[in-house]
């Protein structure tokens, strides 16, 4: 049995002037999670199901970071710097990092079904069914900073509300018009200050093994939902959910939300209408590429 798991980003950012022009160094030391991640990598392959690689022999999670890196490096030849705030600006739409994946065995994509709805098959169902459940207990994971928040305001075509839409680009989940080869689902709820690693590894797990709702799944899937409007509702969700728990392991699920505490803790709880200057002084993006111009 062969799974390939294809995945597609797509990035939205901004240019700001530049405070730093050094290159980003891409550290998440922080919320290291190698032991599950490989352990949910290994029970995988021990399906025959693997990560699709790029030509340059790199994921898709590598492909993301070597994208920024090479964003701020051009930038900063400009006097630039090359912005992944999820917010960096008020007043306009945010910055995302769109994902859209599929599912294919033996060259077939598992997600196609021509008289399913919206042409997904049932095993496509039930993998957003999986992400709708557990959507706000693992947002955090998916908008782990104070600023990401700013940007899922309905106010600006924000993917906030916990259902999935062909046509409503408020939705968490859209499911793009497809065929036989490119039918997939779109996560459009991730910034793009998340760790891949952490977000793509969260999808596929949530996806195959995460709990689904006893409630009729129609009604799952269409009724108003949202995620948490700010950090603090994103973090007391988190620590909550004995499924986040189970993703992470106990150890790093208590000091992942420990760290996006301290960082929360140095922002104005009441965000406002203008970027607060803790929200960039103290972000993960900012900090690692701060560390790697002391090398």
């Amino acid at each position: 049995m062969l799974f390939v798991l294809a995945l597609v980003f797509s990035f939205a950012q901004a240019a700001l002037p530049a405070q730093q022009t050094t290159a980003e160094r891409t550290n998440y030391a922080e919320t290291s999670t190698h032991a599950d991640v490989l352990g949910f990598v290994d029970s995988l392959q021990r399906l025959g199901a693997g990560i699709r690689v790029g030509r340059l022999g790199l994921s898709p999670m590598d492909q993301v970071l070597l994208y920024k890196l090479i964003c701020r490096q051009v930038a900063a030849r400009f006097d630039m710097t090359a912005s992944f705030l999820p917010k960096p600006v008020t007043g306009v739409n945010g910055s995302g990092m769109h994902t859209n994946l599929s599912v294919s065995q033996k060259g077939k994509n598992l997600f196609w079904d021509p008289k399913g709805a919206d042409k997904l098959s049932k095993m496509g169902w039930k993998f957003i069914d999986r992400i709708l459940t557990s959507g706000q207990d693992i947002c955090l994971l998916f908008n782990p900073s104070v600023n990401a928040y700013r940007r899922l305001d309905p106010h600006f075509e924000a993917p906030n509300q916990i259902k999935a839409s062909a046509v409503d680009r408020g939705s968490m989940i859209r499911i793009p018009i497809g065929n036989d080869k490119s039918a997939r689902i779109e996560v459009r709820s991730i910034a793009p200050d998340a760790n891949p690693y952490i977000a793509i590894y969260t999808m596929f797990r949530t996806g195959f093994e995460g709990p689904i709702e006893s409630s009729n799944g129609e009604k799952r899937r269409d009724r108003t939902k949202f995620l948490p409007d700010n950090i603090y509702d994103g973090i007391r969700l988190f620590k909550g959910s004995k499924f986040a728990a189970d993703l992470l392991g106990e150890t790093v699920h208590k000091r992942y939300a420990d760290l996006k505490l301290a960082s929360a803790d140095r922002c104005p709880k009441a965000l406002g209408a203008l970027i607060k200057i803790p929200e960039i002084q103290f972000h993960h993006e900012v900090t690692n590429q701060y560390l790697w111009s002391k090398f």
